[in-house]
């Protein structure tokens, strides 16, 4: 999971693609220097 933060820290989009939340970034127009995305911890357990 990646989630795209805008420049004042606040989440705006999560997806498990990372061309979507660039995607969504161009869409909104957010600039590079304006977006920070991070990979999400992955909170799936192994049951074995």
């Amino acid at each position: 999971m990646y989630g795209l933060y805008d420049k004042e820290g606040i989440l705006r989009f999560v997806d498990s693609d990372k061309d979507a939340c660039i995607a969504y970034a161009e869409l909104f127009e957010l600039g590079s220097a304006n977006y920070c995305l991070i990979e999400l911890a992955n909170d799936k357990k192994n049951k074995g």
